[in-house]
């Protein structure tokens, strides 16, 4: 016997998705009966189901995946519950333009047993709501009901279609449980809608003016600027920037990142920021011509440096912006940067670097030589201030800095994966982003990733999904994925993560990984942000206790939970002020890559 749900796992399979995170209720019984048929016919399942505890957890897990492989994940909750359970992981999908095809059963609409599935339960009427795909409809690039088994081959292939094209995101569709208990004919296995293509938009170009002007201008440029945050999602595009910017001595300076866009070592790598008030980012203000390709925010039009000099672009400067899928940044109320551009162009980034390249304007950069030698000394500098202070001896009984941190963290898998492409580290330290950044900023591109948006408790989630995909790719070259995958998170993103769920399917699915948790004793962002609107408040003078944004006196065994969770299978250790720093580090990075067991390590900072 073979239902809609039957159809619906087939046509999964078809279009590609081979992993299926899970959150089952009451809403799937068709869907486990199909998947223990597989089992009995055919030994295994069509899609590899992960079972997922929690909703946003699942979600991030999905999510890491897909930026991992590339390949379109599917995520399978309960009603209008589980939709809302995804929580704040549907933003960061949105944000992060990540193709994810989430799907929810409903409630039933029928009660007198009209239908197979019809309500014999009573929380059928509690969870039966008025609009369920609303709770998700704005992140969502594309939602629709499934009425009829007839139209599932249609109607999945359309929302990964979308799903898969710029700007790319995740998809929602729904169906009734009636609908997905319908009995079928096998014959709608081999729908005509599998004979066709349903391609994603192919990549766009600049148009021959736009190459022209912007060519013209970073040709003649005397301070030129490339800023970006997330270019490094397209890995043709990186190894076109990195050239351009050889040839034309062009700087590029990284806001707001969720990707690794520029290889560490490169001479003109200048920096990263989060643009928080009082930091400054070189060459803004001085820059005449400035190329934002694939940014979030390049800069924030209030904010003054330490001097009280505004970080924004002077009023001459031209500015042009490109970004692969909405360069208007049409989902966000209010936005500044196209409002002073000269050019605002949709177009793929390694399609138009390589027009740039190839507009024959590369040798003929105004005062290319000194820019480069002014440039290269400015990298150098950068680089020579992260390791300064990572090696910044720690005073007796003081916790440990950051930055001295990271140092370490660094160097210990450095000298055990010295390959940098067989780690991947997963960044959610929130507020030390700018300090992780940097001093973990790999020498490769898809290094280091993050959610892409702001919604906190990701990074234990993807974890999963990043060992899981890691996995899933290397199979066909013979390899095994990742060799070390490592989230670092503050204490508060640690908790958010939903820990105890998370560790539990990194124990039952055997994805080791390695966890660093920064102890600062609570949100530290909610007091910075605070701090920036009341500096002299009565905020300012008082304890993150006090605030209510510290976590004390009685803090989370945060190391404990992890092991819990895994039943004992992980290993942890907390550090504090005088601890042993880089033998904890090097001992945590042999558990995951030796023993294969995750690993934690709790840094205690200094208290907010």
């Amino acid at each position: 016997m073979y239902t809609t749900s039957s159809l619906f796992l087939h046509t999964l399979a078809q279009v590609g998705i081979t992993h299926a995170f899970v959150n089952w209720g009451s809403d799937h019984p068709a869907l486990l009966e199909d998947l223990e048929r597989q089992r009995v016919n055919h030994g295994d399942t069509v899609v590899e189901i992960i079972t997922c505890p929690n909703e946003m957890a699942a979600l991030s897990a999905a999510q890491a995946f897909v930026q991992v492989t590339n390949i379109p994940a599917a995520v399978i909750v309960h009603v209008d519950v589980g939709t809302q359970a995804l929580a704040g992981a549907v933003h960061n999908a949105s944000r992060g333009k990540v193709p994810i095809l989430v799907f929810a059963g409903a409630s039933p609409s029928t009660m007198e047993g009209e239908l197979k599935g019809s309500r014999n339960e009573w929380i059928h009427w509690m969870q039966d709501v008025p609009d369920q795909p609303a709770i998700v409809r704005q992140y969502m690039r594309f939602t629709a009901q499934i009425n009829a088994p007839e139209n599932v081959p249609h109607l999945v292939r359309r929302a990964l279609q979308i799903a898969t094209s710029e700007p790319k995101g995740p998809v929602y569709l729904w169906a009734r449980r009636e609908v997905l208990e319908q009995e079928i004919d096998e014959s709608l296995f081999n729908s005509p809608a599998s004979l066709y293509r349903w391609p994603s938009i192919e990549p766009s170009a600049l148009s021959p003016s736009a190459v022209n002007v912007i060519g013209d201008a970073l040709a003649h440029a005397n301070n030129p600027l490339i800023i970006t945050s997330y270019i490094g999602r397209n890995p043709a595009a990186v190894a076109a920037l990195e050239m351009l910017s050889r040839l034309m001595a062009i700087p590029i300076f990284v806001t707001c990142p969720s990707a690794t866009n520029i290889s560490l070592s490169h001479p003109f790598f200048v920096g990263v920021s989060f643009l928080a008030p009082g930091t400054h980012t070189p060459l803004l203000s001085t820059a005449d011509v400035i190329l934002i390709i694939d940014a979030e925010v390049p800069w924030i039009p209030m904010n003054k440096d330490n001097q009280g000099n505004f970080e924004r672009p002077s009023d001459d400067a031209r500015i042009f912006v490109i970004d692969s899928g909405d360069p208007l940044k049409d989902t966000i109320g209010m936005e500044h940067v196209a409002g002073v551009a000269e050019l605002v162009c949709r177009a793929s980034a390694d399609v138009t670097l390589y027009q740039l390249l190839n507009s024959g304007r590369t040798g003929a950069a105004t005062g290319f030589y000194a820019r480069s030698k002014s440039i290269q000394a400015m990298h150098d500098a950068f680089i020579a201030d992260m390791r300064n202070a990572e090696t910044l001896a720690s005073e007796p009984n003081v916790p440990y800095v950051p930055s001295r941190i990271f140092g370490a963290l660094r160097t210990a898998v450095e000298n055990k994966v010295p390959h940098p492409a067989s780690t991947l580290y997963l960044n959610e330290t929130i507020s030390n982003y700018p300090l992780s950044w940097s001093h973990l900023h790999p020498d490769t591109p898809a290094g280091m990733l993050s959610s892409g948006g702001s919604a906190l408790g990701w990074a234990l989630g993807a974890s999963i999904g990043a060992v899981i995909g890691g996995v899933s790719v290397g199979k066909g070259a013979g390899k095994v994925g990742y060799e070390l995958v490592v989230s670092v998170v503050g204490d508060g993103t640690f908790l958010f993560g939903v820990p105890s769920s998370a560790f539990w399917m990194a124990r039952r699915y055997e994805t080791p990984f390695l966890t660093i948790v920064l102890n600062n004793g609570g949100w530290k962002s909610p007091k910075l942000s605070m701090m920036g609107v009341h500096p002299e408040g009565h905020g300012s003078k008082v304890t993150g206790n006090q605030l209510t944004v510290g976590f004390g006196p009685a803090m989370p065994d945060y190391v404990g939970i992890a092991i819990a969770a895994t039943g004992g299978w992980a290993w942890g250790k907390r550090i504090a002020a005088g601890d042993p720093l880089e033998e904890t580090m090097a001992e945590a990075v042999r558990i995951v890559v030796e023993e294969r067991r995750c690993a934690i390590v709790e840094c205690v900072l200094e208290s907010i």
